[in-house]
């Protein structure tokens, strides 16, 4: 399989960028942890640099995750409700890279839908009660491809797999995740996890 990316990733700096801007930003997902033997996933930026990952040390589909960054430290701590017989999943972002208290207000919430086109809403904003509808759908072509809307139906984010220079497209393991402007990446990957946990992807 043709490599992800040819050179080896520099360190990146969360405190320097950010996770939001004011352009479209495409980054490589690659759904593979970084753990030997591990489940999960690592996020690349269009520079090659690894700016997210996900590692599962046991199973798929885990009931519990963490979106850390390249140093491990902790962004979103993610965990579905026993409770609800469709299927819940909350996002609790973390301020200071450790995991938090699952008591606290989650940031984001996933619930799974089982009717029309939308694999998913999801309500964001929960802790600031600044509350905000987004839904994803799922593409014909595989559980893997998918894009983020918000209320209005505009396209917020995308996920599909990936093609390199010359028009070849990569393993079904390799995506790329185009977010659009004025939009907290580290959040879209949040959602983009659970929805890789609901469909076993990690």
């Amino acid at each position: 399989m043709a490599k992800v990316y040819p050179q080896a990733p520099l360190l990146y700096s969360s405190s320097s960028s950010g996770y939001l801007t004011s352009k479209q930003e495409t980054f490589t997902i690659w759904m593979k942890s970084l753990i030997v033997n591990g489940h999960g996933c690592t996020v690349f930026d269009s520079n090659g640099q690894i700016v997210y990952r996900v590692d599962n040390y046991d199973s798929r589909g885990r009931a519990k995750v963490h979106l850390m960054d390249l140093k491990g430290q902790i962004l979103f701590s993610i965990l579905r409700k026993k409770s609800n017989f469709l299927g819940v999943w909350e996002g609790y972002r973390s301020s200071n890279g450790k995991e938090i208290n699952p008591k606290n207000t989650p940031s984001f919430q996933v619930r799974r839908c089982f009717k029309g086109k939308s694999a998913c809403k999801v309500i964001v904003g929960l802790e600031k009660n600044q509350i905000q509808q987004y839904r994803i759908e799922s593409w014909s072509s595989g559980k893997s491809a998918c894009k983020i809307l918000d209320k209005s139906g505009r396209l917020v984010a995308e996920v599909k797999r990936k093609q390199s220079t010359c028009g070849v497209v990569l393993g079904e393991d390799v995506l790329t995740l185009v977010v659009e402007p004025f939009m907290d990446h580290s959040l879209i990957v949040g959602l983009l996890v659970v929805y890789g946990l609901i469909n076993r992807k990690l």
